[in-house]
């Protein structure tokens, strides 16, 4: 059976998007992996092998330095065989990195100073990898959308549906917000962008006296600050935190359809909608409910058009009806911006703790099921692959950030843990016992390896239904 062209080039965007995706998630490993190698060399350590992957192995060469270079059978993570610090255990907890063929206690001691420098490199080298990634988005540009360089409320959403599907009025209307709003800050928490807002009301943990979630918002109205408290609902597929607002950006009108009811207004192509029958739009929604809301009578459409406002007039349209088309597509304002290298590593380092606190705090409504694991990691690369190189840059930045800091946390399995386990020795004057140390690297890989498990079927329903969303996009698209 022959492929349609439709479904060829199809097929031919999934392969390279999987090549993407096995590229930079493996480069991420190799890079954190060849931190190790690179200063355990500098350092006088005996290095037996280095290896992207665990198990058996697929692909096998020994170098003339002796070291064994490794493809291995399992994909996800890689190691860097250092027999001499034996003594601390295997990294992965259990024998996925084979047992060596050299006599630990036939090779020198390692100093504590360079166990130190050798553990932290791979992090190191990521930092800088993301560094790197990070000028060259700096020089290159980032495309950003006007609908999330904002926090000016474009439109407050009457309801919201919850996840049994019932409509409920939405707490921002409830408490008073109005379009035109900036927000400046939640719980005192400043938010930057409509991005930022959005994590930062996820991640919240207020509460009021009946225990239900609550924010403060605190936004600028009139030209003052006012803080308004709001009561955020569990909403969407996911149950984040919501209160049922839409960003402010400029409608620009990007088509005119010919004989449409805009084009026989006068709307052109490069028009700015500034306001409809005196009302200042900030959003399409609310245009397209005043356009039907006015429908019996003749109003007044004021644009910005070649840098000078224009009058014009839009004729009584009875016949029109809420899911009836104007006849305008609006542009979504797509700009380059050059965020500096160091803003670029900032925003994720605070996003990470900020996660990490809102796990720990009991308050919260973030658990395990809202975090990405291996497979929402692929999504995420999936996604930035279509988006394009810019979007994939900036996911791998996120993800050489997050895997750098996350491995030096305390904990046995990662390099923070074999930092911890070294740091202890040297203070108790001798070696942890060996039994110990496997233990609990078994027992923490365990854990680790069930905490995938349990957020790869989270990941693996959001995959699913984003693909179902956007078949049903399609199809939608060609009735």
């Amino acid at each position: 059976m022959l492929l349609a062209a439709a479904d060829f080039h199809a097929l031919l965007g999934n392969v390279w998007t999987a090549v993407l995706v096995v590229l930079f998630f493996e480069g991420t490993i190799f890079v954190h992996e060849l931190g190790h190698f690179v200063v355990a060399r500098r350092c006088g350590v005996k290095v037996e092998r280095f290896a992207i992957g665990f198990g058996p192995a697929i692909w096998s060469r020994r170098g003339r330095d002796g070291v064994e270079y490794r493809l291995a059978l399992i994909p996800f993570g890689g190691y860097v065989l250092l027999p001499q610090l034996a003594d601390l255990g295997p990294s992965s907890g259990i024998a996925l990195e084979g047992k060596s063929e050299l006599d630990a206690a036939k090779l020198p001691p390692v100093p504590y100073g360079s166990k130190m420098l050798i553990f932290v490199a791979g992090a190191a080298f990521q930092i800088v990898f993301a560094f790197a990634l990070a000028c060259v988005i700096w020089v290159i540009g980032q495309p950003e959308s006007s609908l999330f360089a904002t926090t000016r409320i474009g439109y407050v959403v009457p309801t919201l549906e919850m996840p049994d599907g019932t409509k409920v009025p939405s707490p921002a209307a409830e408490a008073g917000l109005r379009s035109g709003d900036r927000v400046l800050a939640i719980d005192h928490q400043k938010v930057g962008d409509w991005n930022d807002l959005r994590d930062v009301l996820a991640t919240s943990a207020g509460r009021d006296n009946e225990g239900q979630p609550r924010a403060v918002f605190t936004v600028e109205r009139d030209g003052q600050p006012r803080d308004i408290t709001l009561l955020p609902r569990l909403a969407g597929a996911d149950k984040f935190r919501q209160v049922g607002i839409a960003p402010a950006f400029p409608l620009a009108v990007a088509e005119v359809d010919p004989g449409s009811l805009a084009a026989k207004a006068g709307v052109k192509v490069g028009d700015e909608i500034l306001q409809l029958d005196g009302v200042t739009m900030l959003n399409d929604v609310p245009f397209a409910d005043a356009l039907v809301a006015s429908r019996d009578r003749a109003v007044a459409l004021l644009v910005r058009r070649d840098g000078r406002e224009t009058a014009l007039t839009v004729a009584a349209r009875p016949a029109l009806k809420p899911t009836d088309d104007f006849g305008l597509a609006f542009s979504a304002g797509m700009h380059l911006t050059h965020p500096s290298p160091f803003a670029q590593l900032r925003e994720p380092v605070v996003m990470i703790f900020r996660t990490l606190g809102s796990l720990l705090n009991p308050h919260s409504d973030i658990g395990l099921s809202k975090l990405s694991g291996p497979v929402g990691i692929a999504h995420m690369l999936s996604s930035g692959a279509e988006a394009g190189l810019s979007a994939v840059l900036a996911l791998t930045i996120l993800l050489n950030v997050n895997l750098a800091v996350l491995n030096l946390f305390p904990i046995p399995v990662l390099d923070g843990g074999q930092m911890l386990f070294a740091t202890i020795a040297r203070l108790r004057g001798r070696a942890l016992p060996i039994n110990f140390i496997v233990t609990a690297q078994s027992v923490f890989f365990v854990l680790i390896i069930s905490m995938f498990l349990y957020v790869t079927v989270f990941d693996v329903r959001r995959w699913h239904r984003d693909v179902q969303a956007d078949h049903d996009s399609q199809v939608q698209v060609q009735k």
